[in-house]
């Protein structure tokens, strides 16, 4: 596969985000709006130099014509809602390159905004051929949500890398870690070990600690032409490539086939690496879609960041001394849960340098985007 033809062509320029709760006692729209005003603020604009806006949503967030007419976009610019969670989180940035790579707009903010905890909730079941069409027939079976479906692929992906359900302690707490230097982090106070242990178990053998955070919160991104971007007042952070895929796995099980723990990423990564044409080893940081602990190790190991005999290994000691720095945030299971974009967030402003106490040298990033087996990858460079 040859290098994308929007690889280069579409940097990023600022971000935005509200704070992160669990009651914020405020609309989406409310929430939106704030996120899209700071991070048009945060590069040097106005918003009337947006021309485009894209978002993803589970019927959980404001569509992106009432957006633009809240900003006064002329004839609503070039404007688009993706229906979807965290698979979006990262492909989304692809699409938003595209669109100015093919000139159909300059300045495109991408944004995700829920009440995702004191709003609509995740696992919430409705009747009819509504977006969760096929769920009404397997709660009856014990999967009442995404908790319960990926504590089975889990299951058996900890069996299969000779891993007790608490070696994945010591991870959680090293993410935990991380969020404590993270003044935008929902969790800050450090975890022990015992704490981890003492933790309720939600869905054997997911703890309530290896859950992602359901959180009410909204961040946007400001995506442009690298000229514009280079005459703004951040450092250009540029989209090199996107890819999205799938096929069967661990989020459809009843069709899942030979392996019901395989997740997007071991769909993803090859596709990833020949469009991109880097290693794993060229990657400085990687923010791991992490709705539940256990999948930073599958992904790392099916992104070529881990043999599968240095899983275990992994899961105790961390990432310290092989080359790259992860989830710097404490990630969704620490920082909080706007379906993955706060991890792109996290990855725009170590690369631009304004990390604060948590900063590592970084010029390239991986993000990713889960969606059980289906999902998407993102590559950032400070180079083009």
């Amino acid at each position: 596969m040859e290098r994308q033809a929007f690889s280069g062509k579409a940097a990023i320029a600022g971000v935005g985000y509200t704070r992160f709760s669990r009651e914020s006692g405020r609309t989406v729209l409310d929430l939106t709006m704030e996120a899209v005003h700071a991070a048009v603020a945060d590069a040097g604009l106005q918003p009337h130099d947006v021309d485009g806006l894209l978002s993803y949503a589970l019927s959980d967030s404001v569509p992106t014509h009432m957006v633009a007419r809240m900003l006064g976009l002329a004839g609503h610019g070039w404007t688009n809602d993706y229906h979807g969670g965290g698979s979006q989180a990262a492909a989304i940035l692809g699409d938003a390159a595209m669109v100015i790579a093919a000139g159909l707009a300059e300045t495109v903010v991408v944004y995700r905004s829920l009440n995702g905890r004191s709003g609509k909730r995740m696992g919430q079941i409705s009747l009819g051929s509504s977006d969760g069409m096929e769920e009404q027939f397997l709660t009856p079976y014990g999967f009442r949500g995404p908790v319960n479906l990926f504590a089975l692929a889990a299951q058996r992906y900890l069996h299969d890398r000779g891993l007790a359900p608490d070696e994945l302690g010591p991870l959680v707490v090293r993410q935990r870690a991380k969020a404590v230097a993270n003044p935008k982090a929902l969790l800050r106070d450090p975890l022990t070990i015992d704490d981890y242990r003492a933790a309720p178990m939600i869905a054997s053998p997911l703890r309530r600690l290896d859950c992602c955070l359901e959180t009410d919160a909204a961040c946007a991104i400001v995506v442009t032409t690298p000229d514009r971007a280079r005459a703004l007042r951040n450092r250009p952070v540029h989209i090199l490539g996107a890819i999205r895929a799938g096929g069967r796995g661990a989020g459809a099980m009843d069709k899942a086939g030979d392996d019901p723990a395989r997740i997007f990423s071991a769909h993803v990564a090859p596709r990833f690496y020949a469009a991109t044409g880097i290693a794993p080893a060229d990657i400085d940081l990687v923010q791991c879609y992490d709705a539940y602990s256990y999948l930073i190790l599958q992904q790392l190991e099916d992104f070529g960041f881990l043999a599968p005999g240095e899983v275990a290994d992994f899961a105790a000691r961390g990432e310290a001394g092989r080359g790259f720095a992860l989830n710097t945030n404490g990630g969704l299971l620490s920082e909080g849960y706007v379906h993955g974009l706060n991890n792109v967030v996290e990855a725009v402003e170590q690369l631009q340098g304004k990390a604060g106490d948590r900063q590592v040298e970084a010029a390239t990033a991986l993000c990713t985007g889960f969606g059980g087996n289906f999902g998407s990858a993102l590559l950032l460079g400070l180079e083009a």
